[in-house]
């Protein structure tokens, strides 16, 4: 009989550890704020989630060195942008089918602020805001096993934002502002997603691969290079309402091709298409915040500062100074 027991109290614990999934019901449960498409829903939820977007570049930089006002003069153009700023919205949706289908949609909206300097010394700024690119697409769940699970991730980038903005410049009234200022890529994208999640009592970590492929031209005669991203980052519930993350995220975007014929790529770096591509890493510090139980049971917020440890890019291009995103979501 004690054999028997025995023999009755593992197989109830294999059991336990088969059925033991992976959870979002914690605030660790979802990856740090500034990764999308991180975790799915079971049949018939639903998730409405609001995240703010704020970037910081400041100064110019070719390859690994940065660059003055000056050194851009002399490399030929007339026009030297110093300060940017990005500040973007974005509402999103998800709600799953099934336990194994998760339908997601995001729309964003930004506004971007450009300070510059021309070769005679004069100082101006231009600015542009708007709708972005809306997209659309799925999750689906691959496999998931002891707290650990995998889904691969296909959205429709849609163009909606506008790639016509224009503001006005000591070169004319009404002129055709440079790529980065523009408000969406001008063609359909794709994005697609793989991300792996796991957990224990107290951790959890994650790691995901994405991407967009541009395909084909805009009406103005140009796509924006592809890009692919890696991220990863680990976690720490604190208590049933809290956690902490550390998240390393690396990118690598190319050069523009084709052209808009309304810019001159001589006048400013910004217009330029072979001054667009580079590769960045990322270090970013995260907290969410989880109300499991009560009355605002499933709301859930988080901020995630990051910044660059590494910046490569094909110059005279802006770099990127810092990074912040907070978000509020809430699943039903």
């Amino acid at each position: 009989m004690a054999l028997l027991s025995s023999a009755l109290v593992l197989a109830d614990e294999a059991t336990q550890s088969n059925t033991d999934d992976w959870t979002s019901d914690r605030p660790d449960g979802h990856a740090p704020i500034g990764v999308m498409s991180d975790h799915m829903h079971h049949k018939g939820e639903w998730m409405l989630s609001y995240r703010f977007m704020y970037m910081d570049m400041d100064g110019m930089r070719n390859g690994t060195d940065n660059l003055s006002s000056q050194d851009v003069f002399a490399e030929g153009y007339m026009v030297s942008p110093k300060k940017m700023t990005m500040e973007m919205h974005m509402l999103g949706a998800m709600y799953a089918p099934s336990d194994d289908i998760t339908l997601v949609a995001m729309v964003p909206f930004s506004r971007k602020d450009m300070d510059l300097e021309t070769k005679m010394g004069m100082d101006f700024s231009t600015e542009s805001s708007g709708l972005n690119d809306i997209s659309i697409g799925g999750l689906y769940r691959l496999a998931s096993w002891d707290q650990q699970t995998i889904h691969a991730g296909l959205s429709l980038s849609l163009p909606t934002g506008s790639t016509d903005e224009r503001d006005d410049t000591p070169m004319g009234s009404n002129q055709v502002l440079p790529y980065p200022m523009q408000m969406g890529s001008g063609t359909y994208d794709l994005l697609p997603t793989v991300t792996y999640l796991g957990q224990t009592e107290c951790w959890s970590w994650g790691a995901q691969l994405g991407g967009a492929l541009r395909m084909g031209r805009n009406d103005e005669g140009y796509s924006l290079g592809n890009r692919g991203n890696a991220t990863s980052w680990i976690a720490r519930e604190w208590a049933d309402w809290v956690s902490s993350s550390f998240r390393i995220d690396g990118s690598i975007w190319g050069n523009i091709d084709g052209a808009n014929d309304d810019l001159n790529p001589m006048m400013i770096p910004t217009a330029d298409p072979k001054n667009q591509g580079g590769k960045r890493v990322d270090l970013a510090l995260g907290f969410n915040f989880y109300k499991p139980d009560g009355r605002l049971a499933g709301n859930r917020l988080g901020i995630e500062v990051g910044a660059p440890v590494y910046q490569d890019l094909d110059g005279p291009q802006m770099k990127t100074d810092w990074t912040v995103t907070a978000g509020w979501q809430y699943a039903w």
